[in-house]
């Protein structure tokens, strides 16, 4: 049951054959094993390539870059998750991140520690190392999250509608950004869950099972009533396919279970034993047709 819902103000939008199968499956591990290797890039003195080196020693990476600050010579570590994958980042303040599949954060590495906070694009699980004095801060592309110490879970992939907020310990506040102004800043306890409609432009506070919205980073998806179509971007990412509808009406289908340990081709298999739906693997693209 939703808490509250209110409109926004001023708000502007940033930012087949056994062989085909064969193929299909050998996509999928080059996938994974491609995400097993750090990448780095370096535009840094040799100074500031050893300071760099001590934030990336702390982290575990499945894709890393660093650089400049565009005219501030303040390095900047670039941590992503390629689809397909999760990664698990140790910010210098101790902070810790999992990155969730097609996910990125970019960092600040602030010599002083006068800073704290990452830039989001995608979905990230988050345990704040508390600091009263200095607030931990995620930017994303629609609005900001402030931060003191804290477990939440912030889902923002630009391409999705619904950009969703949860937060299981701790408080957070949701405040304006520099894109989107809110009429008033909106504090969550924990089990509530803001979301943002991008296409309503409104917000609305809603109690959840933050489990629901976290168990990713465990590499387990719970989910309860989703649409067919939501689900099918959760697996685009989680396994690294392409997933085709040739019937846009089955979008509107409703599925729930869990995922753990299962194989796309099991998924796939449940989700045609459950639902009036058929597949079949044509190239590297699983097509889903209505039965």
């Amino acid at each position: 049951k939703d808490l509250w819902e209110a409109s926004l103000i001023d708000a502007t939008r940033v930012a087949g054959t056994e062989q085909e199968w064969e193929k299909f499956v050998g996509k999928i591990n080059h996938k994974r094993n491609s995400g097993n290797s750090f990448r780095f890039r370096f535009e840094l003195k040799w100074k500031q390539v050893l300071q760099a080196a001590a934030v990336l020693l702390v982290g575990i990476l499945l894709g890393t870059g660093i650089a400049h600050h565009a005219g501030s010579g303040t390095p900047i570590l670039t941590a992503s998750a390629p689809l397909g994958s999760v990664s698990k980042i140790i910010l210098p303040d101790k902070t810790e991140v999992f990155l969730n599949a097609g996910s990125q954060i970019q960092y600040a590495f602030d010599e002083d520690g006068e800073s704290r906070g990452v830039i989001l694009d995608g979905e990230a699980w988050f345990k704040v190392f508390k600091n009263d004095r200095l607030p931990f801060l995620v930017q994303t592309a629609y609005y900001d999250i402030k931060v003191l110490g804290t477990e939440f879970n912030v889902k923002a992939y630009s391409e999705d509608n619904q950009i969703e907020t949860t937060l299981e310990k701790g408080v957070v506040q949701v405040i304006s950004s520099g894109t989107l102004k809110l009429k008033r800043e909106v504090s969550l306890k924990p089990g509530e869950q803001l979301v943002y409609a991008r296409d309503k432009e409104t917000i609305r506070v809603r109690l959840v099972n933050p489990k629901l919205y976290t168990s990713w980073k465990d590499n387990k998806l719970e989910f309860i009533k989703m649409e067919l179509g939501e689900l099918i971007t959760l697996l685009e990412r989680k396994y690294g396919v392409n997933i085709e509808v040739e019937d846009k009406s089955i979008l509107q289908y409703h599925y729930s279970g869990t995922i753990k340990n299962e194989t796309i081709l099991e998924i796939l298999e449940i989700i045609r034993h459950t639902l009036p739906l058929r597949y079949e693997i044509v190239g590297q693209t699983v097509k889903i047709y209505k039965k």
